[in-house]
């Protein structure tokens, strides 16, 4: 079982739940043993009267202010005198009232009134156990409700692993493992070129447009950090030397850049993101995801790739192709979403390309080759075998290999019976 359904046994919770039911009720019927609107007023009566003893014992004993006297031995009887006849302790009350009401008192006459609403008391002390009971419930009512979702997540977590029984596991996964690593590494190569040969202004443009594309996952750039790469001539230089600049002494900054202050004010402080920046969001896990979703996020990785293949072109071709149309590589294939299509007979070259046309488009011919095999039923097949190796831990394979794992899921079942059926019995309005 997961740990967070471990966390709280089934027997554990139920128990806590019965109990914590059992208690209410115990406090529901010793209220009602008296009847709640005596308890209540009995309660209401002994904290009254504890206030007013306080107050008044020291002004209003032997010779001490007789105004205060009278005011609490006027308090003292209407309040004795407005209680019910069933009220909890109503007779102490009532003795109270007829040792007050004379024309001195002193502190023998406090300390009696005291010790005879103390039995009042019990009906303070009957509602906050009542209210103490029902904090208790609903916590236990809480904690079962929780240990319930987890036991029922555990539940689906093993009819998962139970389909894996049929699953061959043994069978090679390099159709699958080789199309995302060809993939995946023509993508790391090309990056690290991008960030070492191409203008930063070029790859923040390329971030930029990717962090508008939500199934790629590329984290936006800081906002100031694209405006000085936009702003300033050190934009034109490749990232990985300017980063460079941002850990030299101001001196020898003054060489490289035309504002030292700049740079370090709008580049040393992202030095967080600058050191995470990779490949990573633009490349295929491992497992991957679904059929249909990987296909849609290569659809949206396509435009962002072909620029990344820009650096594997001939320089010289790269060159003559910009002379003709006036087009950078880093401005192609953006425009036109059909073009994205994989079945679409555009310009893009696929694997059966000439050597040198493969080379420069490496990236788009591995994603094509990845979308196509997406799908086909071996892709489903191994898909699953792949994600199935990467969840289950040796214990898991073990039982899963076993058959064990339906005993597993048999408990986890019997103690979700168990705990809605506490639920059920223990539901208190």
């Amino acid at each position: 079982m997961s740990d967070s359904a471990a966390q709280s046994s089934p027997p554990e919770a139920v128990s806590d739940l019965r109990a914590a039911a059992d208690r209410v009720a115990a406090a529901e019927d010793a209220i009602d043993d008296h009847g709640e609107a005596a308890v209540e007023a009995a309660a209401d009566a002994y904290r009254q009267a504890t206030r007013l003893l306080d107050s008044y014992e020291d002004s209003a004993t032997g010779t001490g202010d007789f105004g205060a006297y009278l005011e609490f031995q006027t308090e003292i009887l209407e309040l004795v005198d407005a209680l019910p006849d069933d009220t909890v302790a109503a007779d102490a009350f009532e003795r109270v009232s007829d040792r007050l009401d004379k024309r001195r008192l002193n502190e023998s006459d406090f300390e009696f009134a005291r010790e005879e609403i103390d039995t009042a008391g019990e009906a303070v002390s009957l509602l906050e156990e009542r209210e103490d009971a029902r904090a208790a419930y609903r916590e236990a009512r809480s904690a079962a409700k929780e240990t319930l979702e987890a036991h029922r997540q555990e539940a689906d977590r093993l009819r998962d692993l139970q389909q894996l029984a049929d699953v061959d596991l043994d069978v090679p996964l390099d159709p699958l493992r080789d199309r995302i690593e060809a993939y995946n590494t023509a993508v790391r190569t090309a990056f690290e070129r991008f960030h070492t040969d191409r203008s930063a202004r070029t790859l923040f443009d390329l971030l930029t447009d990717a962090a508008d594309r939500p199934l790629v996952g590329v984290d936006r750039p800081p906002r100031d950090l694209v405006e000085y790469i936009d702003s300033k001539p050190a934009g034109t230089e490749p990232l990985s030397d300017i980063v460079e600049y941002a850990d030299y002494s101001p001196s020898k900054l003054e060489h490289y850049v035309d504002d030292p202050g700049a740079l370090r004010t709008s580049v040393a402080v992202h030095q967080t993101y600058l050191d995470r920046l990779d490949a990573t969001p633009l490349c295929v896990d491992w497992p991957p995801a679904e059929a249909a979703t990987l296909r849609a996020r290569l659809d949206e990785l396509a435009p962002l790739v072909r620029r990344l293949d820009s650096v594997f072109a001939d320089d010289t071709t790269a060159a003559d192709a910009d002379a003709d149309s006036g087009a950078t590589p880093d401005d192609a294939t953006d425009t036109d979403d059909a073009a994205d299509t994989d079945d679409a007979a555009d310009s893009v070259v696929d694997a059966e390309s000439t050597t040198a046309e493969s080379e420069q488009n490496r990236i788009e011919i591995a994603r094509r080759n990845l979308t196509r095999f997406t799908r086909q039923d071996e892709y489903d097949r191994l898909r699953e075998i792949a994600a199935a190796k990467a969840t289950l831990t040796d214990d898991e394979f073990e039982r899963v290999a076993s058959g064990a794992v339906e005993d597993d899921l048999a408990a986890v079942t019997d103690a979700i019976d168990t705990i809605e059926t506490a639920l059920a019995e223990t539901d208190i309005e």
